[in-house]
């Protein structure tokens, strides 16, 4: 048996740049990864089978339309005599939370079939089935902070960034990304900015900064969506350590920056207290 870890992708930066005649939207976003998130484990076997548990399983879906699943085919369309087999998923994640929880599940089962079958992460064909899967699949293949373009599919090297201490706050509400962005209103073809051409900066106040000047432009629409997301944003403000406070992605998932773990997991355990119902963990974006 084979396991991987599949970690939480957090968008510490998500600017729109505009939506295209075809109508998906050009983003850049700086991505990092958490170190929380799901587990999932690969048995070869004659059939591709699928098992879920853990926490948040009841609210993964129907199971044939899990990416795990997509992306095992997809890879197997192109490399022959791929063996697949049985994988058990371990769901940590809260779902559609903007946390790419099911782009990483789905990175997870393509390392661990190339590990299976010694093909090398660079390989051209577990891009292209990554890519196939989902737009979030790709940046998660391999899991290290970078600047994503395009509908995910433009990537930067990986970036050398100096751990972040965050809390991970999610109010326990879903965000459909779609919806998300009907809300933004862009239309087909209308350009909002141009590119960033800054470096991002390596040391921990320069690149608190740089974070500090480009938000989330998807905060406002998916708070209309979900007025808790607010909520969640203030009550991280409000606590004296927590340096900044974003939602990540589509939401409804926002993080809250420290100046050191200790204090973030003092803010956690707060958060926690003060708000049952939320889910809410102490982490390390790296």
């Amino acid at each position: 048996m084979l396991v991987e870890a599949a970690p939480a992708k957090v968008n510490l930066t998500l600017r729109v740049l505009g939506r295209r005649p075809d109508f998906y939207h050009d983003l850049e976003s700086l991505v990092v990864f958490a170190r929380v998130g799901d587990r999932l484990s690969f048995t070869p076997a004659d059939r591709l089978e699928l098992d879920v548990h853990g926490a948040n399983a009841p609210a993964a879906g129907v199971l044939a339309d899990n990416l795990v699943l997509k992306a095992a085919q997809a890879l197997a369309a192109s490399v022959h005599g791929l063996r697949l087999g049985h994988f058990v998923l371990e769901k940590n994640l809260p779902v559609a939370a903007g946390l790419g929880g099911g782009s990483a599940d789905a990175a997870a089962a393509l390392r661990l079939l190339a590990r299976h079958h010694d093909l090398a992460l660079d390989d051209p064909r577990l891009f292209a089935a990554a890519r196939a899967t989902g737009a979030d699949v790709p940046v998660c293949l391999d899991p290290r902070p970078r600047i994503m373009r395009g509908v995910g599919d433009v990537l930067s090297p990986p970036l050398h960034l100096p751990p972040l201490a965050a809390v991970l706050v999610n109010p326990g509400v879903a965000v459909a990304t779609k919806d998300v962005f009907a809300a933004l209103g862009l239309a087909a073809g209308q350009e909002t900015r141009a590119p960033d051409s800054a470096p991002v900066p390596r040391d921990r106040a320069s690149l608190l900064s740089f974070l500090i000047d480009r938000p989330n432009d998807l905060e406002a629409p998916a708070t209309s969506l979900q007025p808790v997301i607010a909520d969640v944003l203030k009550a991280l403000r409000t606590l004296s350590s927590c340096r900044l406070a974003r939602m990540s992605g589509s939401g409804a998932t926002c993080f809250g920056l420290f100046a050191s773990q200790r204090a973030a997991a003092a803010a956690a355990r707060n958060l926690a207290a003060a708000h049952p119902g939320w889910w809410v963990h102490a982490t390390t974006f790296a």
